[in-house]
């Protein structure tokens, strides 16, 4: 059974690769929005206040804890300082 969803899901990632393969730039510039728009939402409905998360930049990740979350952004406590960072950058810890 465990096998065979692997095996599924990765045949599945294989057709999406294929699919972004043949797509023209329009087409790749409205997915890029999408799949922002995606992680936006999966960050609202896991982050609340007072959670402790990672701020993810390309070469480092950063953990914070959520002080407040706004409709785009949220403000992350790192050490002594508060950054507003988009909601697409933050994963639970």
């Amino acid at each position: 059974m465990v096998t065979y969803k692997i095996n599924e899901r990765s045949k599945m990632k294989e057709n999406i690769r294929k699919e972004i393969m043949g797509m023209n730039l329009t087409e790749l510039n409205e997915l890029g929005e999408f799949i922002r728009d995606v992680k936006v939402m999966n960050a609202k409905s896991t982050i609340r206040v007072g959670m402790d998360v990672y701020v993810v930049q390309k070469t480092k990740r950063e953990l914070g804890t959520v002080t407040k979350i706004n409709i785009k952004k949220a403000i992350v406590q790192i050490g002594s300082r508060s950054y507003r960072v988009p909601l697409s950058m933050l994963e639970v810890a």
